[in-house]
């Protein structure tokens, strides 16, 4: 994973994989908990086999993924274990809020993470009680003062990806990147526009899900009854279910093949000794 891909217009080369949190939320009961030693193990192997950055949330346990990233990062980094420090991207999350939360709860932020600034701070979704003016106020406030280092949005559509945009223009910035949910199986961004307005305008899109949760690894084509071990929360937003397995069979099949025919490891297997989840989570689409 040598290549790297720059994130939106700014000066940060990304890896096109990173490791993306959401399961270190220990609570919510979407997924299983997960110790110390497992964020550990999981942000080692990653960070030192061509994964260059962590995204995570303030939503993640309310700060539970933060903190456990922030313990592992400061563990590796006084093992110096990491060639470099990895870059962070995080979220600020709105629903019901008012943007003022923005500039009030960041130093939360840096405090989990054990981070003096945040290379990527995004809008999680367009639910703030605040117009989005005012929200993107609060964020160039931060990158002025120099917390932030560039601004994205999550769940936007293309016209909010203008509209941020725009605004952002006003404060002297851009829009570095909108994170939305992009896979073989849920391809919306490609016919909603999201997909043709980054490219218009350099904004990267980062993909989330982008294995399904699971779904497309084939780790449950090949052990259906796997499904019987996750929660009924996780099998609502990926849709595993015994009737998708089966109609996602030929699919499966034959991205098993693929990959065998070019000798590239199959979702289904192991890194042996540590079992963990790394979810790849960034699409680049402007070039």
């Amino acid at each position: 994973m040598n290549i790297k891909r720059r994130l939106g217009q700014s000066d940060i080369m990304l890896s096109p994989l990173g490791v993306g949190t959401w399961q270190f939320s220990n609570k919510g009961g979407t997924w299983n908990t997960v110790t110390d030693k497992t964020v550990y193990e999981i942000l080692k192997y990653s960070l030192t086999n061509g994964m260059n950055w962590i995204d995570t949330a303030e939503i993640y346990g309310n700060g539970i993924s933060e903190t456990l990233i922030g313990q592992a990062l400061k563990q590796l980094e006084t093992e110096k274990a990491l060639t470099d420090i990895p870059y962070i991207a995080d979220k600020w999350f709105p629903l019901l809020r008012t943007a003022d939360t923005i500039t009030k709860t960041i130093n939360q932020r840096l405090d989990c993470l054990q981070k003096p600034v945040i290379d990527l701070y995004q809008l999680h979704q367009p639910t703030s009680l605040s117009s989005l003016k005012e929200q993107i106020r609060h964020m160039a406030e931060l990158a002025d003062k120099g917390i932030i280092k560039n601004v994205g949005i999550s769940n936007f559509t293309a016209q909010g990806m203008r509209k941020a945009d725009k605004l952002l223009r006003e404060h002297g910035l851009r829009l570095a990147s909108n994170q939305v949910k992009y896979n073989l199986l849920h391809r919306k961004p490609e016919k909603n526009g999201v997909i043709e307005t980054a490219k218009e305008l350099g904004i990267s899109i980062i993909a989330y899900s982008p294995l399904q949760q699971g779904m497309l690894t084939g780790r449950f084509h090949t052990d259906p009854a796997a499904t019987d071990n996750i929660s009924l929360l996780r099998r609502f937003h990926s849709g595993i279910s015994r009737k998708n397995i089966e109609r996602t069979r030929p699919l499966i099949d034959t991205c098993i093949c693929h990959s065998r025919r070019n000798k590239i490891r199959t979702g289904t297997e192991q890194h042996k000794g540590t079992k963990f989840q790394t979810v790849p989570r960034r699409y680049r689409t402007a070039e």
